[in-house]
């Protein structure tokens, strides 16, 4: 079941952060690209395309999906595969929360997209997962769990976490059965 969410529309600071960011990234500002990752930012969860299709109508399809592939290209934003065969998209747990320009620079940092998601399988809303969850020990217990495995001479390079059940809002909800 697909859970209809009202997405407001993103405010000025939203979009000056956004703004510092696409510079800070050597990406050329242009007002879709602006304004979609001003919208992933002030957003606690990952949104599907036609969701922010539904929130920035006036973005037409094909300069939203080149906005996203930008983003997602220079680390500001990742794509979330899910089972249901869509796309979801949130700014990058990496992306800084910036407090004035003068901290920027320092605090941009571009590393991969290493960190777990929460699926409500109720209404099929993606949570990003804040906390770093793949520590060096935890790769390093994975690496040597996969040795004993395996028997053989993998290297791990990426780690993709989701986990699955209902979000708070669905259960707090009423059964609709």
């Amino acid at each position: 079941m697909f859970q209809q969410t009202n997405i407001a529309v993103s405010p000025s600071n939203f979009s000056e952060q956004a703004a510092e960011l696409l510079r800070l990234a050597d990406v050329r500002t242009t007002p879709a690209r602006v304004t979609v990752l001003a919208t992933l930012l002030m957003q606690p969860r990952a949104l599907s395309h036609l969701e922010l299709h539904e929130t920035l109508a006036y973005l037409d399809r094909v300069t939203l999906y080149r906005a996203l592939d930008c983003l997602t290209e220079a680390g500001l934003a990742h794509k979330i595969s899910s089972d249901d065969r869509s796309f979801r998209y949130s700014a990058s747990a990496n992306t800084p929360l910036i407090k004035d320009s003068s901290e920027a620079s320092s605090q941009h940092v571009s590393t991969p997209h290493q960190h777990g998601h929460f699926k409500c399988n109720r209404c099929a809303r993606v949570f990003c997962l804040e906390q770093n969850l793949y520590s060096s020990a935890l790769q390093q217990q994975l690496q040597a769990s996969m040795q004993l495995t395996t028997h053989r001479d993998f290297k791990i390079q990426e780690i993709d976490l989701t986990i699955k059940g209902w979000c708070a809002d669905c259960v707090t909800a009423p059964n609709e059965n």
